[in-house]
This record gives C-alpha cells, structure tokens and sequence, in this order.
C-alpha cells in the first residue's frame, strides 16, 4: 500500500513538555485549599508541583523563539498522578491542569503561532479510578462492563495488603493501579475509538500513543487510524516503539514511532568518552560506537523504512522516560550539543524534551521530571541554549537538512560525515567527536558539481570550492561543519 505521512511532521521541530512540572499559571483558577508542592520541589518527592496548560500558554512565545513548531504533551486527562498515565476519565482534561477550557485555550494560542500540539493516549490501560473499572469493582460479576477488563477471579483485589498478595486481573506490568483495557471488547473498542477521534475534532494535532505494542491487536491500530484521519488527514500518529518497528510502519497504523534506535547511536557515538553503559534506558543496553558502527546502524536504520516514514520519525534523544543525555554522558556538554547537532541535520522530526536546552540533567525517573527553572534564570546554561536556537534555526533555513536524501560520505577515527541531497541543494555535514581539531578530504561527491560553492552555515566561515573533492576540510574539536550548496 501506498505509505502516506502528514507533510508538516517533516518540517516540524518538537518540544516535548511535562505538564506538571513545566509552567504554573495564576490564571488557573484552582478551588480553594488545594495544596501543591513549591515549584522546584525534588522530583523524587513525588506530588504535584502545579504545572498547567496555561503556563504552557504563557511560555508559547519562548518556545517559538527557540524555533519550536510542535509540541508533544505527556497525558493531560484526569487523574490521579502527576505524570497522569492513570486516566480516569478520557474526556475531561484534568482540573489541575485547567480542564477543556485550557486546553482549548492552548490550541488557539498555539495554531496562532502556527504551532501544533500532540497528546499522549493511553490506551493500553486505566486507573482504578476510571469509571467502568470502578463500575466493576463495586458491582462485581454483575457488572455491564466486567469484560472490558481481564478479571481472573473474585473478589477483586485493586489495594493488596502486600506485596505477597497477588492481583487477580490483568495490569500493566502487574501494576494494581494499572488495570488493563480489553480493546477487544466492542464497548471498550468503541469507548476508545471514540475518545481518539473526540480530542481530533477538538483540536488537537495528533496522538504520541504510550506502550503502543502491547495493544498487539493490529485490527484495533488500523481502525484507531482510520478514525483519527477520517476526523483530520493531516494528524500525526506516532507509536512508543522503544526497537526497529517494521511491521508497525508499513502505512496502516503508525505514521512514525518515537526513534530510540537513533537516540543510542547517538549516544553511543558522541558520548562515547563519558557514557554510562551500566544504565539500559527501556531496558536497552547503550554501548559506545567507532564511527563506522555509528555509520553503519544509521544507514540501517535509514534503509530498513519507507523514506516517508523516515522523514515522519520522532527523533528524540532523550524523554520523561530516560535519564537527561547530560546525565547519561556524565555532564559532557560537547555531547549533548552534538546529539542536538545530528538531530538537526537528520531527517525526521527532533523533538527537545524540556530543559534539555538550558543543560537540565538527572536521571531516569522520576529524576528526568524536575521543575523548568524559570525563576532561576543563573541556572540556565546560556552556551547550550544557543547552540539549540542556532541549530534549530539552520534547520529551517534549509529544507535539505529536512528532506533531503542521505548517503555516508566518510566514518572512521571519530569522524563521521554524510551528503544530505534535493533536487535543488547539497548539504554535506560532517562530524568530528576528537579532542583535537581534524582535517579531512571528501572526494566521493558528485563529479558534475566541480567548482560549486559550498557555504558554511554552522561555523560561519568561508565558501567553500568544490574542485573534483572538499580539500582539506578542518573541523574544530568536538564540533562540526555543515557546508550548503543551492543550484
């Protein structure tokens, strides 16, 4: 079948926002008495710190600043967690967070600035409080909705005295506050399809679906598709698929995936002086890469999809659900900037989950989740920050960097190099992870380009001559060249 992405994603730069911990906003008019935790409280704490979609409202202007067009929210409907991957009700955003009205506030706000916004859908499972389940535990066998869930026997056991105890019905990971969504049961079927076309005819951009392969229904995904785009063609769907997702990208179900596979190369590539390689982010283990295996696991990760799909992958390096890159390569700030570095010249869409680019680190859960220091502005790593708003900006300014098509040019003694190509440009970008300046000669560009000029866009340094080869390119320590050529 044909594959077909939304052409926006491949043009996109995605800010991925914690909602909780983000930015809190007086025009939340929260009830009287409510009790939240002080801004900047240790996420480890745990609470809630009082983040809402307003203050994301009031901070839209930053984030364009910063080049983003797109933003990725984790779970925004009610519940009783501060990450609220425990949904209780699918159709109300929670109150803490200011309800519908903010969110209908936050897409105005957003789509004026030509900015979309993506939320997160979990669909895999509930929370005990979610309103069929609660149905169930005060009904028992009796009720309508026991089999949209997995009941092994009765009672029901949802707070087991101990951890000896054993739930009876099925939870995700075993989690009793996570009971599981049976997505074959044609009510719960129904409930769910209806939530994800309910949200697009709201407003909403698209849908970032959590834990999205333990549905392993394909028939419920295609419909899931079939519904979201029959409400807006132009919705972005993009799986958490922490491995190569073949068979989930073929044009059925998901346009994209959330593309881990390219966050460990990465760090494996340019963080591989400091990395930690006893920490398995998703239980995947990160190894350090030679240039010519980071070569190597892009080109197959490149080849392996429809390039539509490439162009459509969320390219993140990092997420609530990993540690920080700074904390993963052990503070090595050069790394991080060079992770940012190659999302920016790599097609698909980056996504900076927030903080990342005023240097925020920590490590994994709930360590990842602190509070943006926005009162704390000495805190702010001000090289870093213009490293992201220079790279993003470059990014813009050239659509080769976006769409054009990708061949290794060079990879070997820390330096990696590749060809970015389009009908009408050249970008040839080239990487260097040594302590010390490099120099290198590209002879494998296209022969009829001889003479052509070749700009340096990053560095802001001289045209460059093509004649037969890039002679003698120098590329400073830990740093890179992005030279752009226009027909």
């Amino acid at each position: 079948m044909a594959v077909s992405v939304p052409e926006w994603v491949k043009h996109a730069v995605f800010y991925q926002i914690f909602p909780d911990r983000f930015a809190r906003s007086a025009r939340n008019p929260l009830p009287a008495g409510i009790t939240l935790k002080p801004w900047g409280t240790p996420p480890e704490e745990q609470g809630f710190q009082g983040g809402d979609l307003y203050g994301i409202v009031e901070k839209l202007d930053y984030l364009r600043a910063l080049g983003i067009t797109a933003l990725y929210l984790n779970p925004v409907f009610a519940s009783a967690s501060n990450h609220r991957y425990h949904t209780y009700d699918y159709f109300t955003v929670d109150p803490l967070l200011g309800g519908n009205d903010a969110l209908r506030a936050l897409l105005d706000a957003a789509h004026a600035r030509g900015m979309r916004v993506v939320l997160d859908g979990v669909f895999n499972h509930a929370s005990r409080g979610f309103w069929p389940f609660h149905h169930v535990l005060e009904t028992g066998g009796n009720s309508p909705y026991v089999d949209w869930f997995y009941i092994h026997d009765w009672p029901l056991t949802p707070y087991p005295p101990d951890d000896k105890t054993p739930i009876n019905y099925g939870a995700w990971w075993g989690m009793p506050a996570l009971p599981k969504l049976n997505v074959a049961n044609p009510g719960m079927r129904a409930y769910l399809l209806e939530v994800a076309e309910f949200w697009v005819q709201f407003g909403i951009d698209g849908w970032r679906l959590d834990v999205a392969e333990e549905i392993t229904d394909a028939t419920f995904w295609q419909e899931f598709r079939h519904v979201v785009k029959r409400a807006n063609p132009d919705a972005y769907i993009v799986g958490e698929i922490w491995h190569e997702a073949h068979d989930w990208l073929r044009g059925d179900r998901f346009d994209a995936v959330m593309n881990y596979v390219l966050s460990r190369a990465a760090l494996g590539f340019f963080g591989a002086r400091t990395l930690r390689t006893d920490y398995k982010p998703g239980g995947f283990a990160l190894y350090t890469l030679r240039a010519q295996e980071f070569a190597r696991t892009i080109e197959t990760m490149l080849q392996s999809l429809d390039w539509e799909i490439v162009q459509a992958q969320l390219n993140l390096m990092d997420s609530h659900d990993t540690a920080r890159t700074l904390w993963t390569v052990r503070e090595d700030r050069s790394a991080l900037k060079l992770c940012t570095l190659l999302q920016m010249t790599m097609p698909g869409a980056p996504c900076i989950y927030y903080g990342d680019e005023i240097g925020l680190s920590g490590a994994t859960d709930p360590y990842c989740r602190a509070a943006f220091p926005w009162d704390q502005p000495e805190r702010w790593d001000q090289e870093i920050l213009g490293w992201h708003r220079r790279a993003i900006a470059m990014r813009h300014a050239h659509p080769v960097l976006r769409t054009g098509t990708v061949q290794t040019l060079y990879a070997d003694h820390g330096l990696f190099a590749m060809l970015r190509r389009s009908a009408d440009a050249a970008a040839v970008v080239v990487f260097n992870t040594r302590l010390s300046p490099a120099q290198i000669t590209l002879d494998s560009l296209d022969p009829a380009w001889d003479g052509r000029i070749y700009q340096d866009v990053w560095l802001g340094g001289q045209a460059v001559q093509r004649s037969r080869a890039l002679h003698d390119l120098t590329v400073p320590a830990r740093e890179a060249l992005v030279l752009v050529h226009r027909e």
